[in-house]
């Protein structure tokens, strides 16, 4: 006649499985962490794919697109260079839909539609996988202070590199006119190590705040970059602070 368990070994079988799991579950998180990163990694690469067709159009020109000024007039605004209409109501960030977005056409083969009557048009391509938004937008206004997905809140994952980390009012790879319009990229003297698109924990610490932008881990800053070359990595640090140039990357076309 078999022998039952008894409780006690029960309870030592439990606590070993519970052991197992403690010890197997954070590395299934960060394999399944790693996973998305590169999935976010894929799809900037193939951002940088449409950016090469659309410099065979507008030599050495960033795609570009104007949005309304909320102080009257427009200008070029870096967050309307691709994706999809958001819910931020300024800068026609809600009103400029995906057929108005410059790159688009060059990254995604859909037929393009405008923002109408509240309905957007989805297009992955431009929705990173570790899109967690941030904690503070910048924004003033209680309804957009904070977002769980930049995707949802400006219409894309990525940005340009546009602007330092000074603010809006220091332009880098798209040149700022007192008309708003922009033009080709100036001279970038390190091509390997300026960024052109990434994803937006890379502005994290403007004009030094802390946006909360944790996408990649839980207690640093880091974001999927591509660069003025072409080349992409993933999960380059960004420090504290307003730090323009570092080790890894520069904001800066001088360098």
């Amino acid at each position: 006649m078999r022998r039952a368990f008894t409780l006690i070994e029960l309870l030592v079988v439990i606590a070993i499985i519970a052991v197992l799991i403690g010890i197997l579950l954070p590395g299934l998180a960060q394999a399944r962490l790693t996973g998305r990163s590169l999935s976010c990694l894929s799809k900037l690469r193939q951002i940088g794919v449409g950016v090469t067709l659309y410099f065979n159009d507008f030599r050495d020109t960033l795609p570009q697109a104007k949005g309304a000024i909320p102080g009257g007039g427009t200008s070029v605004i870096g967050a309307l260079f691709a994706g999809t209409n958001g819910t931020l109501p300024f800068y026609g960030i809600n009103t400029t839909g995906a057929d108005q977005r410059p790159l688009n056409k060059y990254v995604v083969s859909d037929t393009l539609k405008p923002a109408a009557g509240g309905v957007r048009m989805e297009l992955d391509a431009f929705r990173s996988p570790v899109d967690r938004g941030a904690r503070n937008t910048g924004v003033p206004i209680p309804a957009f202070a904070s977002t769980d997905s930049y995707y949802n809140l400006v219409g894309a994952s990525y940005t340009l590199n546009d602007h330092t980390l000074e603010g809006d009012d220091h332009p880098t790879l798209v040149p700022r006119t007192d008309t708003g319009d922009g033009g080709p990229m100036p001279f970038v003297a390190n091509t390997s190590k300026t960024w052109m698109i990434a994803t937006h924990p890379i502005y994290n610490f403007q004009q030094g705040a802390d946006r909360g932008s944790i996408w990649y881990h839980p207690s640093h800053i880091e974001a999927n970059m591509l660069f003025v070359d072409m080349h992409a990595a993933m999960r380059i640090r960004i420090p504290p602070g307003v730090q323009n140039t570092t080790a890894d990357y520069t904001f800066l076309p001088g360098g």
